[in-house]
């Protein structure tokens, strides 16, 4: 027999459950005294570790446990507070917004569920009559996190307890929960009944709360049609159209009415471009409205939307040109998608374009002159709105080698000056100081000096930048170029995109740095407004267009591994840095501070051991390629390990001498290399060889540069690339005695679900890049230009089999030089083979020397 009383008596015991269960007794006994004394001291005892946690990088995550007790003690306060002036007949102040604060929460079933269970515990004290409603909406809320964290049972026991309140949305929440147990068809029925019982066809609702309930269980069922393939398509498409018609202002019908159209569309048109017009214009309509009302579908319908458009576009030209038969109706049909274009633009707000800013910038060669006149009506207005960023990322285009794409950068330039005359300045000063920045990025270097000096070598330069009337122009960092989107629902027509620090250019530092690589890359420090200095290198003979376009998608991967509660308690993310191309050879990068490569780290400690090898003797390791696999084993193991012992945990000893430092290093260079190398996996990254692979010495974090060998071209080099990342004994060996087991499985686990999900928009972004007609992804042969139509545009042969190939890796379909092995794995099925795949010897031996696979 357990009684409370006695136990809550001990008033030494002060762990947070009992602490909690003391205040409730002493509430439900309305024992005021005891209550607020009790309050003050549990608010006390959460204070400390807040207070300790708050001197270490990242305390919030750390401290956020207690952050949440506060929560819960605050509501607590105020609950008991409000039955007291109700017990003496006293209607006091109102409540706190229950709802608003839950959805300041992190969005975990960690956060949420103790202060969900509290409330329950406060509604139950305060027996009032409506009070039903509300448990049965914390039990509701409490389903619908544990289904989100993936506890079936827990979120099935909490449905069962919210059953006793007739909610409309309860039967929404059942069928979810069946649905995410992968019974679709049983979801589909509960889900039907529950509209038919909570919706009768005669009764309109009037209240936008219950019409909001209903347009989303509408959509729900239509969504639950297209899964099962119960039914034809007619039917579905009736259902999403209802949605629309329920509820026109709100974002999730028109983006999924647009979806399922344009999946539609290659069946309904048998695949012919010459019958998708009216379909196109309905689905750039759709598209669009659901811009107007939010932003959580924009990676998905900015770019499809512009991509329908544009290439429909360039099709009415070709069949123009070919005079083919049925080009009138073409051309009617793209003259209303231009319209619906174009009320577009006047409704979306700038920033929204922004977010395919680089995909816009990519088709500025259109060869449809009407296309083109839209096209720039929205350029322009973004550059209006943001002309320090579209500067930068316009750059390369205005000084390509195609006069056609240079051409069209001034007609685009020229449109927004005269639409606001004081840009004309600012151009003309930018358009200079990238001249002069590509005369510094390919000035000739003798090979013995390793500095320049502004005033000498870059008089011009110096002397542009500092006149007195020079324009104000943006220091193009990472965090003011990657525009944030408004995190509520709604248009945000005034929303500030770059909320970060500016800073501009006022002068640069005497000295240019010369880099030892090939290349001979500058590093210049330019000093900001800011009063900082801010480094850049400026790298010759290298396209940086790729590089720029890659930034951009791992910015993208970082927004989703930001909203997802299992990668953010991980803190999982990309290090991204601004990549800023001048033309189609050079171009400017922003340099990452306190990193070290990975193989002069090793080297370095190799050398102290005594067991460094020189080139000269690695050479005589180099086998032939033809050389049977046993010899070539041999060499690797007999050879070359025994002079390339793992020692990389020793960095991490000598970086980190304190333990927690070295501990937190420790895990940060475990997670950052899993997301890296499941990414890069997806992206067929290559070419991850020692320098390319840097380590930052504050926090030990893995920063990859380089992005050139993209969509699996590693595989066709000379020695091809047979590994799927980098993940040799050393990278192992600074993983601590787990290795690749723990930390680094589950942050790969956990980062390829999280793309598998997010699939539709990742490719969404993903296609007009690999489309992208002014970047050559697969080389030309030596000596001959890539073949650019007479608009300047390149049609990217292989982009076709690109995405083709990416889209399968993410649903886990294994290859093996183009074969398809086997059936698609599942998500652990997958990391584990691809683990297996980068440690094992009998592939590392086959790798290029040069990419040291003994290191």
């Amino acid at each position: 027999f357990f009684n409370p009383s006695v136990y809550f008596l001990d008033k030494k015991s002060t762990t947070w459950s009992v602490r909690l269960g003391q205040l409730l007794l002493s509430a439900k006994k309305k024992d005021l005294e005891a209550f607020y004394e009790t309050l003050k001291v549990v608010r006390a005892e959460q204070i400390v570790p807040l207070s300790a946690a708050s001197f270490e990088r990242g305390s919030y995550q750390r401290g956020y446990e207690y952050i949440v007790r506060l929560h819960i003690l605050c509501e607590l306060e105020h609950s008991v507070r409000q039955s007291l002036q109700q017990w003496l007949g006293d209607q006091g102040k109102d409540s706190l917004n229950w709802m608003a604060r839950l959805e300041m929460t992190q969005n975990s079933y960690r956060a949420k569920e103790p202060i969900l269970a509290l409330r329950r515990a406060l509604l139950s004290l305060n027996n009032r009559t409506d009070n039903l409603d509300m448990v049965g909406e914390c039990w509701l809320q409490s389903a619908r996190v544990a289904r989100k964290a993936g506890h079936h049972q827990t979120a099935y026991n909490a449905l069962l307890n919210a059953g006793e309140s007739r909610l409309a949305e309860l039967y929404v929440e059942r069928a979810k929960c069946l649905w995410s147990k992968g019974d679709v068809h049983q979801a589909l029925i509960v889900l039907q009944k529950g509209v038919e019982l909570c919706f009768p066809e005669n009764k309109t609702p009037t209240d936008t709360k219950t019409n909001l309930i209903h347009g989303r269980a509408m959509l729900l069922v239509g969504r639950f049609m297209e899964e099962t393939a119960n039914f034809e398509s007619n039917a579905v498409m009736k259902q999403y159209k209802e949605v629309t018609t329920l509820l026109p202002e709100w974002e999730d019908g028109h983006f999924y009415f647009a979806k399922y159209y344009d999946k539609l569309m290659p069946m309904v048109t048998d695949n012919k471009m010459e019958k998708q017009g009216d379909l196109i214009r309905y689905i750039v309509l759709h598209f669009g409205r659901s811009l107007q009302y939010g932003n959580q579908y924009i990676y998905q319908s900015m770019p499809r939307m512009l991509s329908l458009w544009l290439d429909f576009g360039a099709k009415v030209y070709e069949w123009e040109k070919a005079g083919r038969a049925d080009r009138l109706q073409m051309k009617t049909d793209l003259m209303k998608i231009n319209k619906t274009i174009t009320d577009h633009t006047n409704h979306l707000a700038p920033y929204q374009f922004l977010t395919a800013f680089s995909q816009l910038i990519s088709r500025i060669c259109h060869s449809h002159d009407d296309v083109f006149v839209v096209l720039m009506e929205i350029i322009a207005k973004v550059f209006l709105a943001y002309p320090q960023q579209s500067m930068w990322m316009m750059t390369a285009v205005s000084k390509s080698s195609y006069p056609m794409r240079v051409n069209r950068c001034k007609e685009i330039l020229n449109k927004t000056i005269n639409m606001k005359a004081s840009l004309g300045k600012f151009i003309g000063d930018a358009t200079r100081l990238t001249d002069k920045l590509l005369e510094l990025c390919n000035k000739p270097v003798d090979g013995n000096s390793s500095t320049l000096s502004m005033s000498v070598h870059f008089k011009m330069l110096k002397r542009l930048v500092e006149e007195a009337t020079f324009s104000e122009i943006l220091i193009p960092l990472q965090s003011v170029m990657i525009p944030t989107l408004p995190s509520m629902p709604g248009s945000h027509t005034h929303h500030d995109p770059f909320p970060g620090h500016w800073a501009y250019i006022t002068s640069f530092d005497d000295t240019v740095e010369i880099l030892a690589s090939l290349q001979k890359p500058k590093k210049i420090s330019l000093k900001g407004s800011d009063g900082k200095s801010h480094i850049m290198m400026c790298k010759p003979k290298d396209d940086l267009r790729k590089d720029c376009r890659l930034m951009e998608f791992n910015s993208l991967i970082n927004k989703c591994l930001r909203k997802d509660a299992e990668s953010r308690r991980r803190e999982l993310h990309i290090r991204t840095y601004s990549v800023i191309p001048l033309n189609d050879e050079c171009g400017i990068i922003e340099w990452v501070n306190n990193t070290a490569g990975l193989r002069p780290i090793l080297n370095k400690l190799y050398k102290e051991k005594g067991v460094y090898m020189s080139g000269k003797e690695l050479r005589q390791c180099m086998l032939p390629k033809s050389t049977p696999l046993q010899e070539k084993l041999s060499v690797f193991r007999e050879k070359l390990l025994p002079r390339h012992p793992p020692v990389f945990h020793e960095w991490f000893l000598r970086t980190f001498p304190d333990p927690t430092s070295w501990y937190n290093s420790r895990s940060a260079y475990c997670r950052s290399t899993a997301v890296m190398s499941m990414v890069g996996y997806i992206l067929g990254l290559g070419d991850r060889h020692g320098e390319n692979i840097l380590f930052d010495s504050f926090t030990g974090e893995c920063v990859h540069v380089d992005f050139n060998c993209l969509f699996n071209k590693g595989e066709t080099f000379e020695v091809p690339e047979i590994v799927p990342f980098r993940l040799t004994h050393n990278m192992v060996n600074g993983m601590g005695p787990m290795g690749t087991e723990g930390l680094f499985r589950r942050a790969c686990e956990v980062t390829m679900r999280l793309m598998r999900d997010q699939r539709e928009s990742l490719m969404s972004v993903l296609k007009p890049f690999l489309h992208d007609p002014l970047v050559e992804w697969s080389k030309p042969v030596k000596g001959t230009k890539a073949q650019a139509n007479e608009t300047g545009e390149v049609v990217n042969e292989k982009a076709k089999t690109h995405v083709l190939d990416i889209e399968q890796r993410l649903q886990g379909v294994i290859k093996n030089r183009n074969r398809i092995k086997g059936l698609p794995l599942s998500i652990e099925g997958h990391v584990h083979y691809l683990i297996q795949e980068a440690t094992n010897e009998n592939l590392l031996c086959q790798m290029y020397l040069g990419w040291a696979p003994y290191m």
